[in-house]
């Protein structure tokens, strides 16, 4: 008897990727086609099954929502999971909570474990890697197969499904605002890479805010990290060699880098250098000094997605010609502190 196969499986036996092997099997002409009809025999001989999604959310409810986010180490996330889980229980369902570790690999690994039967529905933000690869067969492949999915924070507009968002663009114009009220002029953007939305988003927010109020952009200013573990070293160099007075952050842990770093060189935070920062997370709260923060409402961006995925789980019209998808957007607001006072 021959033994099971999966994607991962053939992927690693034939040495291509996951993608390839799943684009592959739906005959996609994007691979060539003496690697597809390899991919096609080799499934064949093992016998490989994709995963019946459909049977399974026809014949029987798991009451359980499958979570994948990228990262734990952000209080955001977690903020998030916690908001999802009291809608959830509020309604009869348990959650599974997966990581992706910002990996495209480990993201469709996930999806294939979770939608194998385990749970009726997936609440997901994407993971760096997929963003950059713009390579979204996975999500496509279960929503195909009737299984609903609500995207949140990290989203793609390739995707037609429910999405729970914040203006980003426009938190982040009056974060930079507001610094500029203050008489801030050289103000820094720490940002993440631009292939990541929501540090895209950010960024034209940050640009905008400067040209309507006459202040020339300065691309020295922005600094795009792409790995934490070298950050200190980058935002080092951007306090020393820039006559800066703000910091604009796109996450509480840059902005605790950039108040750490600036006093070792001898800056005072705010007097010398006003800081603020997306997420309100227990960092903010209690660092020295306590940083302003952009609120992005993790817990009822969580309620929001759950409350969308179960009502869609739970509505008697599925099989309506056209899917009428919503995008809420949920409010932010500025919490100021210690490091802009």
């Amino acid at each position: 008897m021959k033994r099971k196969v999966t994607l991962k499986q053939i992927a690693k036996e034939l040495d291509v990727s996951i993608s390839t092997v799943s684009k592959s099997l739906r005959n996609s002409l994007e691979i060539g086609e003496d690697t597809r009809l390899k991919v096609q025999a080799f499934a064949k001989f093992y016998n490989y099954k994709p995963n019946n999604i459909a049977l399974s959310l026809k014949n029987r409810k798991t009451k359980t929502i499958g979570i994948i986010i990228p990262e734990i180490v952000h209080h955001f996330f977690s903020t998030v999971i916690n908001g999802i889980e009291q809608v959830a229980n509020e309604n009869g369902y348990s959650v599974i909570i997966c990581l992706s570790d910002d990996s495209f690999d480990k993201e469709v690994l996930n999806m294939e474990m979770l939608a194998n039967g385990s749970i009726d529905g997936f609440i997901m933000s994407l993971s760096k890697e997929t963003q950059f690869k713009g390579d979204f067969h996975h999500i496509t492949e279960v929503i195909d197969q009737g299984m609903p999915v609500v995207m949140f924070d990290r989203v793609t507009n390739e995707i037609l499904c429910d999405k729970v968002i914040i203006d980003d663009k426009l938190s982040a114009y009056e974060a930079v605002q507001s610094l500029i009220d203050k008489g801030r002029k050289k103000i820094a953007l720490v940002t993440t890479v631009d292939y990541v939305s929501v540090g895209k988003l950010r960024t034209d927010g940050y640009i905008k805010a400067l040209l309507d109020n006459n202040i020339p952009f300065d691309e020295n200013l922005i600094i795009k990290i792409e790995d934490v573990d070298t950050c200190e070293i980058i935002i080092g160099k951007l306090l020393e060699d820039k006559a800066i007075d703000a910091v604009f952050a796109v996450n509480e842990l840059f902005a605790v880098i950039c108040i750490k770093t600036a006093n070792k060189i001898g800056l005072n935070v705010p007097k010398d250098l006003a800081v603020i920062a997306f997420t309100d997370g227990i960092i903010s709260k209690y660092s020295t000094p306590t940083i302003t923060t952009v609120s992005q409402s993790g817990i009822k961006m969580g309620n929001k997605a759950a409350k969308m995925l179960i009502d869609r789980l739970e509505s008697e019209h599925e099989d309506e010609e056209e899917e009428n998808y919503k995008t809420e957007v949920i409010e932010t607001h500025l919490i100021e502190r210690e490091s802009t006072n």
